[in-house]
């Protein structure tokens, strides 16, 4: 490594930002673009299972609140993508990698949406493991990347609140719907496990080594596991120690009559809930 190159890997890893017009070594200008182009990708990616929810969602407060979440990830991309263009790449020049399969996205975004369940989960859990990785990002060496991070970051905690909402409306509805929410968190729980990427340590790890990243990839996924939402997530159908309306629904326990309430409307009206104390008889 020369004199030059081996100044500024000191001075990121001390805290250190640099700005597009900066000297960069090209290995870390290389590894930079393709980390942010990736992330582009993603982000872009993400939309497509989730959109084709928004006509089928259940009721005109879920397509709208869908349809946001849908337009703040594609601006999203936009902003990744114009940091991508600042590093040398056209963003014309990023879409036609993605299209033609050169480039990459993340691998979450390979799995279909099947059911309304796996819409509430993926806002709920697999936000929640993307926003980790996000976080790690607002110390990035490269500044401009910083920067829109805090954007995005506040928009992605948002959409947890509406997975989560998604989720306990769920939760205190038919068993039908619980067993939606059982079974989206099955399926993603092993793509959850793999969203922070290979267990390699930091120091082995480039993006960590050039500061481009401020957290390990093992680190992000403890971290994602160490959250209540996971804890309570795991215990879906389980009977276990879980605090919270959602533990309390899983449970088969008394239900917040209220979001019991949604639940119904959020039915198809051939199976709407029966009055409190009826059944289906109406005795």
């Amino acid at each position: 490594m020369e004199a030059r190159e081996q100044e500024f890997l000191e001075y990121v890893q001390s805290g250190g930002q640099v700005e597009t017009d900066d000297w960069m070594p090209d290995e870390y200008r290389a590894r930079l673009r393709k980390f942010i182009e990736m992330h582009g990708n993603s982000e872009l990616m993400g939309v497509l299972p989730e959109r084709e929810w928004i006509l089928r969602a259940p009721t005109l407060q879920r397509k709208l609140a869908l349809t946001a979440k849908v337009q703040d990830e594609v601006g999203h991309a936009q902003l990744i993508y114009r940091v991508v263009e600042d590093l040398g790449k056209p963003r014309e020049q990023c879409l036609d990698d993605l299209i033609s399969g050169k480039s990459k996205f993340h691998n979450v975004f390979h799995y279909p949406t099947k059911t309304w369940g796996d819409v509430g989960v993926i806002a709920w859990l697999v936000d929640a493991a993307a926003i980790i990785s996000q976080k790690a990002l607002l110390k990035c060496s490269y500044a401009p990347y910083a920067r829109i991070m805090k954007k995005i970051c506040w928009e992605e905690s948002f959409h947890i609140l509406h997975g989560r909402d998604v989720v306990l409306t769920l939760m205190n509805g038919t068993d039908e719907q619980r067993e939606l929410v059982q079974e989206a968190v099955t399926r993603w729980w092993g793509p959850l496990m793999q969203f922070h990427g290979n267990p390699i340590p930091p120091e082995d790890d480039p993006m960590f080594v050039w500061r481009i990243k401020s957290q390990g990839n093992d680190a992000a996924r403890q971290q994602f596991l160490d959250g209540r939402r996971v804890v309570r997530a795991r215990a879906v159908r389980a009977p276990g120690r879980v605090d919270g309306a959602l533990g309390r629904a899983a449970r088969g326990g008394a239900r917040d009559p209220r979001l019991r309430r949604r639940a119904e409307a959020e039915l198809p009206p051939r199976r709407r809930l029966p009055p409190e104390g009826k059944t289906e008889g109406g005795t």
